[in-house]
């Protein structure tokens, strides 16, 4: 079940809480907080319930549960600890289409109620709709520890100046940039050191500064093979200050939903066939353009920029057409697949050295290069080579590479759809046909691959009997071919 995110202003309107005991408590507590008008039904009332009764904080019904209870009711919370009248309760509000939360049993519920960081006027709220509270309590924990409490302080002060914030940085990018000082400089520290006054001194004083226009520029960044946990901080910032981002086609869309919400997306990936060059002076105009309109471009590509990935040329473009950049490196494909099979690049007793290559050659200038990964004790890994494996085992066993060579191709590396598909050089191409390998997909060759089967931890293995089980490196298994993650 996945819930939309929902903030409600509850000021002046009422809400009914079935139930008098401590959850109910709880609840009526967050509400009054929330300056709701809170009713409570219930034959018995806690001690700290009857007070806000006493004290008019709450209008208390005295008794059992009634229909017309529900009546002019935005919101519902059934806190009773009988099942059979919290799904009566349920019942009777759906017919009213009114929202309901049935405490613990979400099932019977149709909002929940989060686990809340409040920062007043700022609130984080966590849901795990209502199956993992305990999940939920633990991320809010966490989540209390980055956020010291002046920073509510300074978003009622960013609030109090957003007219003049506004006149004074017209342009969306430098209002954004205000906002980023504002968290980031002086403002913030006056607060932290409770000194109110000097932090409304200070913004203030710097929004009568001249504006000086706002200049362009390009970031580079590497967004890795998919898991959006491999992004670096700086990658993480740079999406979500972007005003326009462009990607490559296999960036994964769980990299690109963390950028910023407004941001431009223009995909301007490579796609088997078409004509390469024309796409990448189509990316160059791009980023030219946008560029010298003032905005923040932020180029996203998949691994590493600079491992196969063009970023040497474009920037060499921007550098001649005067563009500010900067580069953030990404984690390269051939060292993050071979992580996420458990393959070990290099292994004191099978590969003292890493060979990175690309399929995509002319093949007519590669025997050359081939004499030189024959080298033993050495892994070979190949990037954009699915298209080219039935060559490139050909090619490998020609110049003399041991046809039992052990291989890995990993395919969609580090997501959730990652395979792994292991065998002997001798047998490769077809091995990948019968197993419908497609790209993205790294290949790896050399002796450590062997050792996938036996350190493999990310993805779910195959079930006993869909393959077997490969040779330890040394030894030799009549097996060409395992998917060994799936």
């Amino acid at each position: 079940m996945k819930l939309f995110p929902l903030f409600a202003d509850l000021r002046g309107r009422r809400v009914l809480v079935v139930g008098g005991g401590a959850v109910a408590e709880r609840k009526v507590k967050s509400l009054l907080s929330s300056e709701a008008r809170v009713t409570v039904g219930s034959p018995t009332l806690t001690d700290t319930l009857r007070t806000h009764a006493q004290q008019h904080q709450i209008d208390y019904v005295e008794g059992y549960f009634e229909p017309k209870w529900l009546e002019a009711a935005w919101l519902v919370i059934a806190a009773t600890d009988d099942r059979e009248l919290n799904c009566r309760i349920a019942a009777l509000a759906s017919d009213r289409r009114v929202f309901i939360n049935v405490v613990d049993d979400p099932a019977l519920s149709t909002f929940q109620v989060p686990s809340i960081v409040d920062r007043a006027p700022l609130t984080i709220a966590i849901s795990s709709a209502g199956h993992a509270p305990v999940l939920a309590r633990r991320v809010r924990e966490r989540i209390e520890s980055l956020f010291d409490h002046s920073i509510g302080a300074l978003a009622s002060l960013a609030a109090r100046y957003r007219p003049s914030i506004r006149k004074a940085r017209p342009d969306l990018r430098q209002r954004r940039e205000f906002y980023d000082w504002l968290l980031d400089g002086p403002v913030s520290a006056a607060l932290r050191q409770q000194q109110p006054q000097q932090a409304e001194q200070l913004l203030m004083t710097a929004l009568s500064e001249p504006l000086a226009s706002p200049q362009g520029r390009v970031i580079l960044v590497g967004a890795g093979p998919g898991d959006p946990g491999l992004l670096t901080l700086n990658a993480l910032r740079a999406l979500n200050e972007a005003d326009v981002i462009l990607h490559d086609r296999l960036v994964s869309p769980a990299i690109l939903d963390l950028a910023r919400r407004d941001a431009v997306q223009i995909e301007v990936g490579k796609n088997p066939g078409e004509n390469h060059d024309h796409t990448q002076a189509r990316i160059h105009a791009l980023m030219l353009n946008h560029a010298r309109q003032g905005q923040l471009v932020v180029r996203v590509k998949g691994g590493d920029a600079f491992v196969f990935g063009r970023g040497g040329e474009e920037l060499e473009f921007l550098r001649e057409h005067d563009v500010p950049y900067e580069v953030v490196p990404g984690v390269t494909a051939a060292l993050a697949c071979a992580a996420y099979a458990g393959i070990p690049l290099t292994h004191r007793d099978y590969a003292q050295s890493v060979r990175l290559a690309t399929a995509h050659c002319r093949q007519d200038t590669l025997p050359d290069e081939l004499a030189s990964m024959l080298h033993e004790k050495q892994t070979l890994a190949f990037y954009m080579a699915v298209s080219q494996l039935e060559w490139l085992e050909q090619a490998l066993l020609k110049h003399g590479k041991p046809g039992d060579t052990p291989f890995a191709i990993i395919e969609n590396g580090t997501r959730p759809e990652q395979r792994v598909l292991h065998g002997n050089l001798e047998g490769m191409a077809g091995a990948a046909r019968e197993h419908k390998i497609v790209s993205p997909a790294m290949v790896l060759i050399g002796e450590v691959t062997a050792l996938a089967p036996k350190l493999e931890w990310f993805g779910t293995r195959a079930a006993a009997g869909e393959a077997d089980l490969l040779h330890e490196p040394g030894s030799r298994s009549e097996a060409d071919s395992l998917i060994a993650c799936a």
